[in-house]
């Protein structure tokens, strides 16, 4: 298989970065993996004060344990900087993802034709 395909697919399907480091570009693949974890780890986060919150919410009696009333409080959007700020650690991760795919391809393909 050749390096180009390997460093694509380890960028697609495991983690973004992982395919420059395969092709021991360092540097770059440290850091779009350290980007994307940390996006991850805002949206991770974030995921889980929402649910601590509902959780609190059920427990106390305010709102009714029914799936209706669960799925309102989980679809309901965040508003002001909150939401900013997951729509921007989401385009990070997004961004951070296509950058390793594409570019993994670009230096793998570049290594492929130099051996």
């Amino acid at each position: 298989m050749k390096k180009s395909t390997k460093a694509v697919l380890l960028s697609a399907l495991v983690f973004p970065g992982t395919g420059h480091l395969y092709l021991k570009k360092h540097l770059f693949g440290t850091l779009l993996i350290s980007s994307a974890l940390i996006a991850l780890y805002y949206l991770v986060t974030m995921m889980v004060e929402k649910a601590q919150h509902i959780v609190e919410l059920i427990l106390s009696g305010e709102v009714r344990p029914d799936i209706a009333s669960v799925t309102e409080l989980v679809t309901k959007s965040p508003t002001g900087s909150e939401g900013q700020l997951l729509n921007i650690a989401t385009a990070v991760l997004i961004i951070a993802w296509l950058v390793g795919i594409f570019d993994s391809y670009r230096v793998g393909r570049s290594q492929d034709l130099d051996s």
